[in-house]
């Protein structure tokens, strides 16, 4: 079979495949979990983590002793010492080689490499927070993108059955004016109304594309057009939230990363501090050494050579600052002032956190009470367009009173469906600070 065959038949078989098995649509939990893995940015973050782990490790090697090691080959001409018998030798070409061994071990640095360790370990849990607060940050934009897209569904929903209402409409209109009981204004007026309908229809149809469109590009998918997400068929709307609910979320958010993460800022803070005025302290080190050589002015061996002039040292060594250009003492003053600003800037986060929960538990009241609002605004517009449809099917009212009652029903239960889905966003937010999984 020819290849250019054989491509088409796989191509009309992958074909067939997906149009007898649909992809299955994404739940929340699943849009939530996939950004959460391949988000860009959290992958960064991710990278940073290991940068981290990289450093901690770094830190903690410091506790061996640095061992180097040098070989050397040397070449001279003129006059140079015989070091056999201590005689000068002219114009000569003399050739030695040097082979040594070296290693030193600080013991005492002002506690700097203990304090390092805890340092590099907190800039470590800081890594992971952030890459928490990211998750936490993309998480909560899929829920908002995720509702937005049910929002314009239900609204979508909404407009084809009203386009479906108003089209059974017209055909009873058409039977009441063959039969006398409206006039043919009527329905003129009704196939007007359609035609909005129609266009209403198509305008919840592209905002539904849109939002699903917004969704699959926050979650780095391609815009292949088999997106599409589950609609949850349990009631989504949360239970009403008490006055008393608010000082417990705020005691639950305190364990939000953003709250972590300024905590382990003060203590590295104070690590760095202990780390500066350990640098001022005296310094205790041991080093030990091994060397020798061969020279062509001696008369034994190379190897022998190496044997007979071994020399090996070790020796300890007290190092104290007295006087560094003031260099110690500003880095001290700095650092004492770096963790003075960590302990503000932990008490910044508390009070920016207490303040967007406040935020956030007034809207999810006022969400709540604009809903119930609507709820009623919604079942009003419905009752009287029930009586209008009614009338106008008895002859009693003309076209523009049906399209204007089919107009603010419509237009109700929009105001309801919006008013439903920023509570139920709005009760999210709280669920966050509570620290409950995000889920419909």
């Amino acid at each position: 079979m020819k290849p250019c065959k054989l491509s088409l038949l796989l191509c009309s078989a992958l074909l067939m495949y997906q149009s007898a098995f649909p992809q299955a649509k994404w739940t929340l939990e699943q849009c939530i979990s996939y950004a959460k893995e391949n988000n860009l940015q959290v992958k960064q973050m991710e990278l940073g983590e290991q940068q981290a782990e990289n450093n901690l490790q770094a830190a903690k090697m410091e506790y061996l002793p640095s061992v180097n090691a040098s070989m050397g080959h040397n070449m001279s001409w003129g006059r140079s010492v015989n070091l056999n018998d201590l005689e000068i030798v002219e114009n000569k070409l003399s050739q030695s080689s040097s082979m040594s061994l070296s290693a030193s071990l600080p013991l005492f640095e002002g506690l700097r490499k203990q304090n390092n360790i805890k340092s590099t370990q907190k800039q470590l849990e800081i890594a992971r927070t952030n890459t928490a607060e990211q998750k936490d940050n993309i998480s909560i934009a899929v829920v908002k993108g995720y509702l937005q897209v049910l929002l314009c569904k239900e609204i979508e929903r909404c407009a084809q059955q009203s386009y479906n209402s108003v089209a059974s409409q017209l055909k009873t209109t058409e039977e009441l004016v063959e039969a006398g009981s409206q006039t043919y204004s009527s329905l003129l007026e009704i196939k007007s109304q359609l035609a909005n309908e129609k266009l209403q229809l198509v305008t919840a149809s592209n905002n539904t594309s849109s939002a699903m469109l917004e969704l699959a590009q926050l979650l780095n998918l391609p815009n292949d057009g088999s997106f599409d997400i589950a609609v949850p068929e349990s009631n989504l709307l949360p239970p009403a939230i008490g006055q008393d609910e608010l000082e417990e979320i705020f005691s639950t958010a305190e364990g939000l990363p953003r709250i972590r993460k300024a905590e382990l800022a003060l203590q590295q803070s104070k690590l760095q501090y202990k780390m500066q005025k350990g640098a001022a302290l005296p310094t205790i080190s041991f080093s030990a050494g091994y060397s020798t050589f061969y020279s062509d002015n001696q008369r034994t061996a190379f190897f022998t050579q190496f044997d007979n002039n071994r020399n090996p040292s070790m020796g300890f060594s007290l190092n104290i600052p007295i006087f560094n250009n003031w260099r110690n003492n500003t880095a001290i003053r700095n650092a004492r002032s770096n963790m003075e600003s960590s302990r503000i800037g932990l008490e910044i986060s508390r009070q920016e956190l207490m303040k967007e929960i406040q935020l956030a538990f007034n809207q999810a009241q006022s969400s709540y009470n604009k809903m119930e609002a609507a709820a009623g605004n919604r079942d009003a517009a419905m009752e009287s367009f029930k009586l209008t449809q009614e009338k106008f099917n008895l002859g009693m009212l003309n076209g523009t009173d049906y399209s204007t009652a089919k107009a603010n029903l419509f237009k109700a239960e929009s105001e309801w469906l919006q008013s439903k889905y920023q509570y139920i966003f709005q009760h999210k937010i709280l669920d966050y600070y509570r620290n409950v999984p995000l889920t419909l």
